[in-house]
Parts: structure tokens; sequence; C-alpha cells
């Protein structure tokens, strides 16, 4: 694969196109902007490339993707050159595939790391963006295209007392690179969603002692992970274009089997061998079981069910059982989690279960946590509580469309966008991820390689139709109808149910909105593809 860096020999301020995250989106936006001869410079907040994988290092942090399907799926150079060690890729190994990456692709070159946009703002007479910096640096492009990730910016909870605590704390989204020590530690984890999952029964062993404190209890069905079979690794390199058309077609984008009937017509007989069997496989082909899931009132209670009961049978104490025991929320509902031990945790000694909704925490004192109904001592507490997800690190910055607008007071109500690829009034940029498109409901890998090749054919296609000074915009009309869309295709879900964070319920005053998209992978690509069809349909194109 040839490499051909796109900054100029001497510094300039100013670029065709500019990316901003080094994460999984960014790099592949910046390998394809550079092959269409786009002059691009990727800004990254981090040391490195990896994005989500680069700040998330805290110990169990490992991928609910097979490792295989967690991949770039555009070269079959990488597919065929990287090799993965197990069935779920942990941390570490999947941001050395990231470096392995960059450097394959020769793209640090172009990347400027330890960099963080303050501010963008659309010069309306110029046609391109103003982008500042942390280090008050000024740059122009005529194309701003965010890959921050939708799991960036980290939700630390307003607790009082907080700067008086006398041990360490950390969040699992910001671990110190270094590592923590926490052998022979009193540690406090604050959570219980898919990180603390995960953080929780990887430190139980090495902890004196470990005090969980739990507000709303999680479903989580096992990994069932393992060194990856060679033989399944060779299989999947030796049908690779036919498995990423599968898993691009598919409805969640991942090479599982979707069940094709509901669950309400298949016998209990039926439903408790179809349960074990996804069960005894591991992951989030679980909610795959029946088509209807997600869908049916009656048949996710079936699997809630299903799941509570394992879950029974795995913890020993019936008082720990019934605190654990996930109530008030469908399953799926938010993301399935997916665990190596999980519940099989709260049989130790060394671990003890804290009530939130009966004690909530009233402040961080000293020596550690001060809820309702006592104080638990720690030296280290652990923030699990999550992010300020999709929109969170869109609207950190200040960014300014036509006649001064902000993103921020644009979205004061929840999100807009045409396809989650753009907002009116915003032209020339683009968000990979956005909210409005599946983002988190789906395989990142296969969201984020959809969105990079669409926008990159957009810009080719803008560049020979309209010329290379060209802008492009959604139309307001078109974002209100997808708007409206989304709002239907949820409505007939059980997304709309409870308060998660895929509606922003865990950031206080954050509005409450659906920002994924609902409809399915397969589905939303195809009607990116027509609206590319019927010339940009629902996009305004103005040659200058």
């Amino acid at each position: 694969m040839s490499v051909t860096s796109s900054l100029p020999e001497e510094a300039a301020a100013e670029f065709d196109a500019l990316v901003v995250g080094a994460g999984f989106a960014g790099m592949y936006m910046l390998h394809r902007l550079r092959a269409d001869g786009y002059r691009t410079v990727v800004l990254e907040s981090g040391g490195d490339v990896g994005g989500t994988w680069y700040w998330n290092r805290y110990p169990g942090a490992r991928c609910d993707v097979e490792s295989v399907e967690y991949a770039y799926s555009f070269s079959p150079q990488l597919t065929e050159e990287w090799n993965w060690s197990e069935r779920y890729a942990a941390q570490p190994e999947i941001l050395r595939y990231a470096r392995y990456v960059a450097d394959r692709l020769g793209l640090r070159e172009d990347i400027r790391f330890r960099t963080r946009v303050t501010g963008a703002t659309f010069d309306e007479d110029a046609g391109h963006w103003v982008v500042s910096t942390d280090g008050g640096e000024v740059m122009r492009a005529r194309f701003l295209i965010t890959a921050v990730g939708c799991l960036s910016s980290a939700n630390v909870p307003d607790l009082p007392g907080l700067d008086t605590f006398r041990g360490r704390w950390y969040h699992t989204g910001r671990w110190p690179h270094e590592g923590v020590d926490l052998a022979d530690k009193r540690v406090a984890v604050v959570g219980t969603g898919s990180s603390a999952i995960q953080v929780i029964p990887a430190i139980a062993g090495q902890v004196a002692h470990l005090t969980v404190f739990q507000r709303t209890p999680n479903f989580s069905a096992p990994a069932a992970n393992g060194p990856l079979d060679p033989a399944r690794q060779r299989w999947f390199k030796d049908n690779r274009d036919a498995l990423t058309r599968q898993a691009r077609t598919s409805h969640g984008g991942f090479l599982i089997e979707y069940g094709q009937r509901s669950a309400l017509d298949a016998s209990p007989e039926e439903r408790l061998a179809e349960f074990e069997h996804r069960w005894a496989h591991g992951g989030i082909g679980f909610l795959a079981s029946f088509n209807d899931l997600l869908l049916s009132e009656q048949a996710n209670q079936f699997a809630a069910d299903f799941v509570r009961d394992k879950i029974r049978g795995i913890v020993d104490d019936p008082g720990t059982v019934e605190l654990l025991l996930p109530t008030g929320h469908p399953i799926g509902i938010k993301r399935l989690c997916v665990d190596t031990g999980y519940y099989a945790t709260y049989n130790r000694p060394n671990v003890t279960l804290v009530d939130l909704r009966r004690n909530p925490i009233e402040e961080i004192i000293p020596t550690g946590i001060r809820t309702r109904g006592g104080t638990f001592d720690a030296d280290v507490i652990v923030f699990a509580t999550g992010y300020d997800a999709i929109t969170g690190t869109l609207l950190s910055m200040e960014i300014r469309g036509r006649d001064g607008l902000t993103l921020k007071d644009k979205w004061v109500a929840g999100p807009s966008s045409y396809l989650g690829l753009m907002s009116a009034g915003f032209p020339n940029m683009f968000t990979v991820t956005g909210p409005g498109s599946p983002s988190v409901l789906s395989n990142m890998m296969v969201s984020i390689e959809q969105h990079v090749e669409w926008i990159a054919a957009c810009l080719s296609d803008l560049r020979r139709g309209c010329g290379a000074s060209a802008t492009i915009e959604a139309d307001p009309r078109a974002e209100t109808a997808w708007m409206k869309h989304a709002a239907e295709v949820a409505r007939h879900t059980l997304y709309v149910k409870p308060d998660t964070w895929y509606v922003g319920a865990n950031i206080p005053g954050k509005p409450r909105a659906l920002m994924p998209y609902v409809g399915g992978v397969g589905n939303y690509r195809a009607m990116c593809d027509d609206v590319v069809a019927r010339g940009y349909e629902g996009f305004i194109r103005t040659p200058r």
C-alpha cells in the first residue's frame, strides 16, 4: 500500500479538510481523503491514535464485538496481515491494532496529537471553516469532519466533598496510562454499567475489599471468551468479502444469526432451548434469539425472565440476588453488557454491594463515601459512570454555522440532523456516526466505514459536479422529515420506554431525545444510498 502525506512541506494553516479525532473513524477518514487528493489534517486531543481504546485502559476493558468483526474491512492486506489472539479482544490488543494500521498506512504524519479543538466557525464569505485549538493555533479548511466518537466525554458525577477525598479517584474513561496499583487497597466502584461490569471481576481478586455502589442493575450475558480458534480466523479471512457484505446489510452490523420468528410463536420449550443455546454461545447475539425481543413487551419479558433466572442460579446470597436483578426496564434497551464472571464476583467474601436506590450517596468524605445508610471506607474510588454520549464532545466545542448559530443553541432541545451526517445551517460539516444514525446500536466499525465511505464519495461527487469550492448542507425540510421518520420508527420499538443514556437521561439537564437511529444498519445504508441515487436528495449543493 503506497502512502503519500497530504500535509504541505512547510507548515500551513489552510487545508481542504480538517478531521477532528484520530480513532478508527478519523484514521479511515484521513486515509480516504488522502487517496482522493485532499490536503487533510487530523487534530487529536490524545497522545496517539486509537480514540476510545487510547483512553479506556481500565482493568478488564474489552470489546463486546468479536475481534474478527471489530476491524477494518476496506483493505484485504490489513485483514490478512493482522491476527487476533482472543474471541473478544482486550484494550491493549485493540490499541496495538490501531497503531499497526496508523503505521501501515503512514497516517501519523498528517495527525497532530495533543491538540484539542476548542472552536470552529463557518466563514460564509470564504466558504470555509476557521478552527481554533487549545494551543492558540488557527486553521482553515473547506470541510470540517467530526470523528470524535460516541463515548468520549467522561461523565464524572458532581458529588459534594470529592475534593476532600484523601485517596485517589479515577474515571474508567480516563484511566492513567501508567496503570493503577490496586493490590490490597479498599476500592469503591461507583456504577454498574458496561465498564463496571468489566472492571469489577477484573480487580476483585487483587483488592483487599471491593464495595460496589449500584443505582440501576443491568442485564449482562456471558462473553464465553477465550483464545481465538485459528480455523475460525482463517475462515474469516478466506470469506472476508462475503462476510463483509453480510455484516453491512444486517440489522446490527454483526455476523450473528438473527432469529426469524417471534418469541410469541415459539413454545415455552422452544424458547428455553433457544435462549440456552444463545447463552452458552455468549455475546450480544442473545438479543437476536427472536425477531421481536425489542418490539414486543411480552417477548422481551421472556428473555428478561430467562436472564434473571440465570442470575439467581449464579449468585449465592438471596439478598444480593434481589439487588442484582434488573427490573424497570426491558432487556436490550440499554446496550446488553457482555461479561466474564461478573455475577459470580458477588460470591466473593471481599465484595460488598450497596443499593443506591435505597441509600443514595450523600457526599464523598476524606476516608471514603457516605450514603444515607452508612459510611464506607475507601483508598481508591473508581467512577464507572459512563459518558455524555454521542453529543457531549461535539457540544464541548463552540461550533458556529450560518449567521453565528451555535450547534449548542440549535440542539438545545435535542440533536437534529439529516441522516446523522449533517445538521442544517452548518455547511460542509459532517458528523461520522452522529446523532440520527445507528451508531451505538451497531457494530461501530461497520457504521464508521459506511459513513466514511459515504462522505468521501460525497466530496468527490461535489467536486466533480459543482467545483472544488462548492458547499453542501442539509436542507432544513429534509432534516425535519428525517427526524420525524426516526421518531416514528422508534415509536414501534421498546427503546422509547425507559430513561437511558441513549436519550441522555444520565446527564443532568441534558434534553431527553433518543439519539441513535433504531431502524437498523442495513436499512439505513440503503436509505443513504438511495439519497445519492436521487442526486443527493435532501442536500443543498451550491457552486461558488
